[in-house]
């Protein structure tokens, strides 16, 4: 069995033959956010310290935690408006005619985020490195330090509305059968065994469970059959229709990505998440 769209992941071997290759719609960017234990809690930072010391040649930076994220929205990671969202995309240097790649250095979870942001903004054009910056030093990929600057795009938006949920259709799905609702984090936040960083414990009322690292290997996605099988047993393929979600709309798109390798074309992120969904008292949640 085969990826029903395998153009949506690229290997670090094929990377290294396009960059090669030296083709000047070529745009590649690091996308990780590190953590950080505060007294507050954990934090999340911007990754470009880390891209600066080391990068694929080449790479630009895209920054998930400001330029990419509403700041003023009180949940972290919220989408941008459309025309920030064009505008930044700009300023990095992506143009209708980009062929981009997206790559973390941590978690593969920042680069399916960056992913379904741009996807859903009418760019098709765009990967995600399987694997990421460990794949490609795996591959024996050359470090170098990060000092790209692209020239300004011209990348124009074309939102997929599709492609996101909000509160409201939340909401709404519980008790369809047609709507799978998903939740991509671990079980023990799933069932409540555990105390939730996002406020009430457990999960939106009438959702399942399938863990987004169970969709990976070694920090790749499971070959095709293997995903297939994954989701199928989990009773995610069962409805013709399926919302993901998380605690702020990232590891979510791990689930939703997966889905999309498959051909799966009804797949939503509920960007708000647990980080909007359990702070609403008024909001169905269950535990056990």
């Amino acid at each position: 069995m085969e990826y029903a769209h395998p153009e949506f992941l690229i290997s670090a071997e094929q990377l290294k033959h396009r960059i090669d290759a030296a083709d000047a719609t070529l745009r590649i960017y690091d996308c990780s956010v590190t953590f950080a234990r505060t007294m507050q809690g954990l934090s999340m930072n911007s990754g470009k310290s880390g891209w600066e010391k080391a990068s694929i040649p080449g790479s630009g930076f895209l920054d998930l935690v400001s330029e990419f994220s509403d700041t003023d929205s009180t949940h972290g990671f919220t989408l941008p408006r459309g025309d920030a969202l064009e505008a930044a995309w700009r300023r990095i240097g992506i143009s209708n005619d980009s062929q981009v790649v997206l790559y973390s250095s941590g978690h593969l979870m920042w680069a399916t985020r960056a992913w379904w942001m741009l996807h859903s903004g009418g760019h098709k054009s765009v990967s995600v490195l399987d694997g990421g910056l460990e794949a490609w030093q795996d591959a024996g990929g050359e470090l170098v330090p990060g000092e790209c600057d692209y020239p300004r795009g011209d990348f124009e938006v074309n939102l997929d509305a599709s492609m996101w949920v909000d509160q409201a259709a939340v909401l709404e799905a519980i008790g369809k059968a047609e709507i799978c609702t998903l939740n991509a984090l671990p079980n023990a936040l799933h069932i409540g065994q555990m105390a939730s960083p996002y406020g009430r414990p457990g999960r939106i009322a009438g959702s399942i469970n399938l863990e987004y690292e169970t969709l990976l290997q070694d920090g790749r996605f499971r070959p095709a059959d293997e995903l297939q099988a994954r989701l199928k047993a989990g009773g995610v393929l069962d409805a013709p229709r399926t919302i993901t979600y998380c605690g702020s709309g990232i590891s979510a798109t791990i689930d939703a990505f997966a889905l999309k390798l498959l051909g799966r074309e009804d797949v939503r992120v509920y960007d708000g998440s647990l980080s909007e969904w359990a702070s609403d008292e008024g909001l169905p949640m269950e535990v056990g």
